[in-house]
């Protein structure tokens, strides 16, 4: 029946009562477990077909295809054709641990990104069994109670059942760029557009304003959005920026690297070699040449980086955040709960004219007991099973303020009892809530000073009521400010009847003052040594609030984002006055912004790009989510933000701590810097294979190495110590130097530089070997030359796992995977000389010690230069202007 009646699309049609009868619910009570876990097995999850998860079978099958893998295989049924079994069974086995290693590394970063997006999952409140909990939206089932406020998405489609001033931007389904105001009753046609449906609530719109209650009607493939879902397809977060520089970068070196194996072909065939030994050479030469496998590194080092920054409390949500995080240069932060605890409690209460900060014992009269009914009544805080606050952190200040003066809001709500409410929004910077008391009706408001005392006429003094004055009133909440205290004011009006179809404007007008609450949110301990960070990081920190300015400078003043008390603090109301122009003339130099609109923070993030700056911007509310989408890095809040800022945002803050910004960005960093050390060293020996195979001949010198030993380079001394370069600590001073130009090339810093004259080095002291054995008369020439490169390598990736230090300054044990991978790298190419078994697999031959000490003496050459280069670059600035753009 539920299928029939969804398909024929008339929910719209019915009342409340009938949707409860046609899914065997009640919107009150919502539906148990039992019948939840029923009705799962019928309808299914809710969710929307996502693209399939690679099996594991997929991903080693992948690894097999690869198109060098495949020529490998060829390469080595074309060794067994001709007989040369051995050579086959080599290449076979190098090419099985290849695609383990591959494998290994592509099923942890899917597991990684796996675990990632189940930790983004969209929640929902929902009332089963009489009980609101917090359940993953793909729990859902038709017939459940969802609970709705504003900022949450709304999980499935819904037949509304609750509203208090519900609005619904449904611009993602339908177009319409207004929000929708909700109402409860059933509309007359059965025709009735999909728009002008009011009285449903539809999967994936955002709700923008007040709180409702739905049941829901369809889920997954049968909600609305999920009829467009084979339109919309699954959603592919494409290439990072890194690896699209990377993949193009790799065409280019892999265009380079085929003209040089077919001039190695074609002139090893000119010189008399035989055609299959060129050939099998040739192959080779490609496979460990060109390097397919970047973009694929950095895909997995920023996946592999994403889980590891879970333990630091910053959830990644698209992996190009990761690389971009290196690059930011101002991080713009709310104050409230970031950069403070989020622990607001009432500490001073201006009412009678009087100041009061030891409120608890005061006598019960007016106008004291009229702010404290205030304070507990205009406040959706309240008291869970076990009598604990439950609520946003002013709230419940204010909440157990009143009932630490003996006024419970319990026996409140009973004396006078909510009758409606105008929820709180960033325009009017208030809320309203109206009671029913022994006079009729009364209007609690409460909000910002500015915006209260500008509605008041009157000010209640004692048992009277008497013309307010404003200018004191702002006056004194100065003072309260000044000293760090948020401050929010009170104010009621008398009512006959409930409002209804009145303007806000009209309704919050006219009114009585009572009270001024100040209250504090002390800062973070970590924030004051984090903001330090960030400065000594080249980083601008910049603090945004709606607090008093007065607030804001004391708190910024304090964790040290302004050097002095004097700096300058803009107010919402000043930013509005400013042009684009004007203010981009500004921006750079403010650090700190008060009464700041949620819609103004794009304003300051264009402002801030349009000056060539990277910007990370926070925000928790779902007038956020476009500064967190336009920002280079958006950040919301994992424990107080809406799903709208989550899905808007780039990172999570799992802890919403300002400190965890400063750690991500130093992690970012960090991953970054790897990157680059797996690049350099793996572009630096590829280029050194080449170079050695190409120049031998212009020099007169037979083929230095054969196709099994640039297999068995590319496998082990080019892969295991690649790999360990990933795990390298982070530089010393790494947040003491600026942030990275977000158009600096990653090839910037003399890093190409370094590519081309090591690359050249290290053939260079190869041919130097080959030549000076082969002219010797050794029979062991070609060993040699194979053991220089080989240990000339591990030479260079113990001298790159540091920029500027030197080796003997970081460490050798510092980054244990490196260690045990040179060490076993060491011995497995030792293994392969003197290990009589290996001898005919390799083509080596045992090295007399005195050879042997050459290869050691001739290879560390290159280990000894980088340090050297290393030296220059921290004493003489050696390619300090080198830093090329793409």
């Amino acid at each position: 029946m539920v299928n029939k009646i969804n398909k024929s699309n008339q929910w719209h049609t019915l009342t409340i009562e009938e949707v409860d009868r046609k899914l065997n619910s009640n919107h009150q009570t919502g539906l148990s477990h039992a019948q939840a876990d029923a009705l799962m097995s019928i309808h299914g999850q809710n969710a929307l077909p996502e693209k399939q998860r690679r099996a594991t079978w997929r991903m080693l099958l992948d690894q097999l295809t690869d198109f060098m893998v495949m020529v490998l295989i060829a390469a080595a049924v074309i060794s067994g054709l001709v007989g040369d079994i051995q050579d086959t069974i080599a290449i076979l086995v190098i090419v099985l641990l290849n695609t383990a290693i591959g494998f290994i590394q592509e099923y942890r970063a899917e597991r990684a990104m796996a675990a990632l997006k189940k930790m983004s999952e969209v929640n929902a409140r929902v009332m089963r069994d009489q009980q609101i909990l917090n359940v993953n939206a793909a729990s859902l089932v038709p017939g459940d109670i969802v609970l709705l406020e504003a900022g949450s998405v709304v999980p499935a489609d819904l037949r509304i059942t609750e509203t208090a001033q519900l609005r619904v931007d449904e611009s993602a389904l339908t177009g319409e760029s207004v929000a929708v105001e909700k109402q409860t009753q059933p509309l007359p046609d059965i025709e009735t557009p999909l728009g002008d449906k009011v009285c449903l609530a539809y999967k994936g719109t955002v709700v923008t304003y007040g709180r409702g209650r739905g049941i829901v009607i369809a889920t997954g493939l049968q909600s609305e959005l999920g009829k467009l879902a084979a339109l919309i397809g699954a959603h592919d977060d494409g290439k990072t920026p890194l690896q699209k520089r990377l993949a193009a970068f790799g065409k280019r070196l892999a265009i380079a690297a085929l003209v040089i194996c077919m001039l190695v072909f074609v002139i090893g065939l000119l010189r008399g070699e035989p055609l299959i030994l060129m050939f099998m050479t040739a192959i080779s030469l490609a496979v460990a040449a060109i390097p397919e496998a970047l973009p694929a590194v950095v895909t997995i080092s920023l996946a592999l980086g994403a889980r590891k920054m879970v333990k630091q409390h910053a959830l990644i949500r698209r992996l190009p955040a990761v690389e971009t995080l290196g690059s930011v240069t101002f991080i713009c932060s709310d104050k409230t709960g970031t950069l403070t605890q989020n622990k607001m409690h009432v500490t001073a209460l201006y009412c009678n004219n009087t100041l009061e900060k030891h409120w608890q014992n005061l006598q019960p009269h007016a106008p004291w007991q009229t702010l404290f009914q205030a304070m507990a009544l205009s406040n959706d805080a309240h008291l869970d099973s076990q009598q604990a606050i439950q609520g946003e952190a002013t709230e419940a200040a204010l909440l157990s303020a009143a009932q630490e003066a003996g006024w419970l809001k319990s026996a409140l709500e009973h004396e006078m009892p909510r009758l409606k409410e105008l929820a709180f929004d960033s325009d009017r910077k208030c809320m309203t809530t109206f009671h029913r008391n022994n006079h009729g009706i009364i209007a609690f408001t409460k909000g910002s000073p500015e915006a209260v005392l500008a509605k008041c006429r009157r000010q209640l003094i004692s048992n009277h009521e008497q013309a307010v004055d404003q200018t004191a009133l702002l006056q004194q909440a100065e003072k309260m400010a000044a000293n760090g205290l948020r401050v929010l004011a009170f104010a009621y009006r008398h009512w006959d009847l409930l409002p209804n179809g009145v303007e806000h404007e009209e309704i919050e007008s006219d009114l009585v003052f009572i009270g001024l609450v100040g209250l504090i949110d002390p800062p973070r301990i970590e924030a004051k040594q984090a903001v330090a960070m960030c400065k000594t990081a080249g980083i601008t920190p910049v603090m945004i609030t709606g607090d008093h300015p007065a607030t804001a400078r004391a708190i910024a003043f304090e964790i040290g984002i302004l050097a002095d008390n004097d700096r300058r603090v803009m107010s919402g109301a000043t930013l509005a006055e400013l042009s684009q122009q004007d203010f981009e003339t500004e921006v750079e130099h403010v650090r700190v912004y008060a009464r700041m609109d949620p819609a103004q923070k794009i304003k300051i993030v264009r402002a801030l790009q349009d000056k060539g700056e990277i910007v990370a911007m926070t925000g928790d509310g779902v007038n956020d989510a476009p500064a967190l989408k336009a920002a280079d890095i958006g950040i919301a809040m994992g424990k107080g933000g809406t799903d709208v800022a989550r899905e808007a945002a780039h990172m999570i803050l799992l802890d919403d701590n300002f400190a965890t910004i400063v750690h991500a960005v130093r992690y970012g960093r960090h991953l970054y810097d790897n990157i680059r050390k797996f690049i350099r060293y793996v572009v630096t020996t590829n280029s050194a294979e080449i170079l050695t195979i190409f120049l031998a001949p212009f020099l007169g010198l037979p083929i230095p190495l054969l196709p099994i030993h640039i297999l068995w380079i590319n496998l082990v001394s080019d892969g295991l110590p690649a790999l360990a370069l990933t795990a390298e600590p982070a530089e010393q001073g790494i947040m003491q130097r600026p942030p990275r130009k977000a158009t600096e090339s990653l090839f910037a810093g003399g890093m190409w530089q370094h590519m081309v004259w090591v690359g050249l080095l290290m053939a260079g002291i190869t041919l130097f070997t080959q030549a000076w054995a082969y002219h010797s008369g050794s029979a062991h020439w070609q060993t040699m030359a194979f053991t220089v490169l080989v240990l000339s390598q591990l030479g260079h990736v113990l001298a790159i796992r540091s920029e500027k230090e030197s080796l003997w300054r970081i460490g050798i044990f510092t980054n244990k995977p490196m260690a045990v991978a040179v060490i076993f790298t060491f011995l497995l190419q030792m293994a392969t000389i003197y290990i009589p078994a290996l001898n005919p697999i390799f083509k080596t031959e045992p090295l007399s010690l005195n050879e042997l000490m050459v290869c050691l003496a001739i290879s560390s050459i290159v280990f000894f230069a980088v340090e050297i280069e290393k030296w220059l670059i921290r004493h003489n600035g050696l390619y300090h202007a080198a830093n090329i753009k793409e």
